[in-house]
């Protein structure tokens, strides 16, 4: 079977996130992978970023606009981080990505940095699953003027201030008001982000072909207040109506000191994200790997 991706993108995790400072190791795994994709026959581009703070210098380097337009794949060594960043940058170009996990987690990096020269060859010849993963456009309405706006793949959460006590968050859909909530905050979380955040506030999982977000409230006041799957196509609108210092992430791309007035305006992106897998390859197999189901069990 011939090569099916002929120039390749390399894009490794830009820092390391105590010392701020690239690790040796990840030098080394940035470089053992290029070697290793060269040896495959492909023609190796690092992303600009990952080229200055690696150093390395043996390979051509683009920024996200010239991955999107010149290279057939992109892939992505680091954790789920590294992939979410990227990812948001490459959906418009419709660029497929892989994942090599360097993190913890890896919901969505999921080749083993041990095992992905055995994943990787047949992957490279056109032998993969390819899953596509919805994105949030999210913006912050002011007084009628736009003063931010970000994609997420993850997740738009809007959160109290850190000292603050509870906000009270306006929630609408496709105008329709929904509730007032009372609450640390709230999360608009897609599929993909069903599996962090929203998790951990109590919100349900979404398999990735569910046409769906998930909307989550942090710690209502009101325990009836409870999260809400709701349909993809439909404009979430979130008005902060009362408490202090509320900020809204878009996938860790945040604001902070919201007004009150400010509407968080979140709808589908026209840009999907396209991941590819081993064959073989399922969903359910990483959640019960990363979540530990079954374990002690039959």
């Amino acid at each position: 079977m011939s090569l099916q991706f002929h120039r390749v993108a390399l894009v490794g995790k830009y820092q390391d996130s105590t010392s701020g400072l690239v690790a040796d190791s990840t030098r080394e795994v940035i470089a053992d992978v290029a070697g290793f994709l060269k040896d495959q026959g492909c023609e190796v581009v690092l992303a600009e970023r990952t080229a200055e703070a690696t150093g390395l210098r043996d390979y051509p380097a683009r920024d996200v606009a010239g991955i999107g337009t010149e290279c057939d794949l992109a892939v992505v060594v680091g954790g789920d981080g590294t992939m979410l960043g990227i990812g948001r940058q490459l959906a418009r170009y419709g660029t497929p990505l892989v994942g090599i996990n360097q993190g913890r987690l890896g919901f969505i990096t999921d080749l083993p940095l041990g095992g992905y020269r055995q994943a990787l060859p047949p992957m490279l010849h056109g032998e993969y699953e390819e899953d596509h993963r919805s994105l949030m456009l999210g913006k912050v309405m002011r007084e009628g003027e736009c003063v931010f706006e970000a994609y997420a793949m993850n997740d738009v959460v809007v959160n109290r201030g850190a000292v603050a006590s509870m906000v009270e968050l306006r929630v609408e859909v496709d105008g329709h008001f929904v509730a007032n909530h009372r609450a640390d905050g709230i999360i608009v979380a897609t599929p993909t982000g069903s599996t962090a955040y929203a998790l951990s506030a109590g919100g349900p999982l979404l398999h990735p072909l569910v046409p769906g977000w998930v909307l989550v409230p942090i710690a209502p006041h009101t325990l009836s207040n409870r999260p809400i799957v709701l349909a993809d196509p439909v404009e979430i609108v979130i008005e902060i109506v009362g408490g202090r210092d509320a900020s809204a992430s878009f996938d860790m791309q945040s604001i902070a000191s919201l007004h009150h007035g400010d509407r968080i305006v979140v709808r589908r992106s026209d840009y999907r994200v396209r991941f590819l897998h081993p064959k073989g390859w399922s969903y359910f197999n990483t959640l019960r790997a990363k979540l530990h189901w079954n374990e002690g069990g039959v």
